[in-house]
């Protein structure tokens, strides 16, 4: 027999509500996916507050080419997460943001105009050529040649990103990361400006190695020692399955909330839902977990204030 939840509550916002008592009204409304945003908010609020738990945080790079960066780096200034998978462009779109300035743009514009005028289309963000390349290259060649020259001749992907953070500034997430010691690992580092730049700096450096293995090495070092762990997983791909397939040699995750736009029925690790890695071992039979259908720039920076109305209170 089928026990039904409470009644549902309609929800009433007036123009004094404030963010957790809007998240509250959701969490009654027994609304479709504002049901999940709040468990979501719920989820995170105590994997963050809890001090015995190893905390993942995964995101896409395209995130990285809007305002966005900014929740990103302000999550990884104030210390809510001990490590960061993600992808190349990431690297890439922090960077060029950093040294040089993206445009506004709109999805339904002319891409052979652009091509024509040096400009690149990503989503509704212009990224201008001499905004991208030669920055990038410019900035990664300078920094492998001078840890080069002090006799290193082999990194992980955490040391680069380490390297890159000490040269940006604060409007930067690899800043942060460095300045806090949070490593940011990209296991698809050469998929992207920065890792073509890596290869190019081997043409010229033949005895300059790239090492993935001390990557692997660091993240055991903490998951098998972890007394709990949890994850938000921003997107898909490679950082969120990264983070869900180390947390399978400690019994799974504890906590994780994965935000996507991508649909499980075309068998795609992006599509997949939290609750399908239980199955795998990655996540916890008795976890609090949660997916959000949504576009990330959409609903997350709610979230976030809710999250720092609750944290810093």
């Amino acid at each position: 027999m089928i026990e039904p939840g409470r009644p549902v509550k309609d929800i009433s916002i007036s123009k004094d509500s404030e963010i957790n008592q809007i998240f509250q009204e959701m969490a009654e409304s027994g609304g479709f996916e504002s049901r999940n945003i709040t468990e979501g908010l719920e989820i995170l609020s105590s994997m963050i507050e809890n001090k015995d738990c190893l905390k993942f945080l995964s995101f896409i790079g395209a995130i990285i080419s809007t305002g966005f960066r900014g929740i990103i780096k302000d999550m990884i200034k104030k210390k809510w997460f001990d490590v960061v998978f993600t992808t190349c462009g990431a690297l890439d779109h922090d960077i060029a943001r950093h040294f040089s300035n993206y445009k506004e743009g709109s999805f339904s514009m002319d891409d052979k105009i652009l091509a024509e005028q040096d400009m690149h289309r990503l989503g509704n963000i212009i990224v201008p050529l001499e905004s991208y390349g030669p920055v990038i290259e410019e900035k990664v060649q300078s920094v492998l040649e001078q840890v080069y020259k002090t006799g290193k001749k082999e990194m992980s992907t955490a040391d680069i990103t380490r390297e890159l953070g000490k040269i940006m500034g604060e409007d930067s997430f690899l800043y942060w990361a460095y300045k806090n010691d949070i490593k940011v690992i990209v296991p698809g580092i050469m998929d992207g400006a920065v890792g073509s730049q890596i290869w190019m700096f081997s043409q010229n450096h033949p005895d300059f190695k790239l090492n993935l293995i001390d990557d692997a090495n660091f993240i055991s070092s903490l998951v098998f020692k972890a007394k709990q762990s949890g994850a938000l997983l921003l997107g898909g791909g490679v950082p969120k399955h990264h983070a869900l397939w180390w947390n399978q040699y400690r019994d799974g995750l504890d906590y994780a909330v994965y935000i996507t736009t991508a649909q499980e029925f075309d068998g795609s690790s992006s599509g997949a839902l939290v609750k399908e890695a239980i199955s795998w071992g990655k996540v916890t039979q008795d976890a609090k977990q949660t997916t959000i259908h949504a576009e990330i720039t959409t609903v997350f920076p709610f979230i976030f204030k809710a999250l720092l109305h609750r944290l810093e209170k």
